[in-house]
């Protein structure tokens, strides 16, 4: 093995390591948080960065191998659909009041809600 593809292997066990990390912070956060908004957020923001950064860990890793089209195909699907269910989470729980009001610094939503 080549200095290069020593290189390669640290690169891609240290991007899935750090993806891990960041997907455990997520995982803590959801439990911790206290309300459904903050919890919306440390499930998709944190969690696609860390599944990301794994994804490219592991492409590197297994390059030249027919499964990389499939990390692919995870990756895209992930940051096309993450960002519609935080939206569809976040709406769901601001109309059901199961957030905090005190926890929000800007309101943009309550004029357009308490109106049917």
């Amino acid at each position: 093995m080549s200095w290069l593809g020593t290189a390669l292997h640290w690169l891609s066990g240290g991007l899935i390591v750090l993806g891990a990390a960041l997907a455990l912070t997520a995982a803590v956060a959801i439990v911790r948080f206290p309300d459904t908004l903050s919890r919306m957020h440390a499930a998709t923001k944190p969690q696609v960065v860390g599944l990301v950064l794994i994804l490219i860990g592991a492409t590197i890793q297994l390059r030249g191998h027919g499964n990389v089209w499939l990390l692919l195909l995870v990756g895209l699907f992930t940051l096309l659909t993450a960002p519609a269910v935080a939206h569809l989470i976040g709406r769901t729980a601001y109309r059901e009041q199961r957030h905090r009001d005190g926890l929000l610094l800007i309101n943009e939503l309550g004029d357009d809600v308490d109106e049917p």
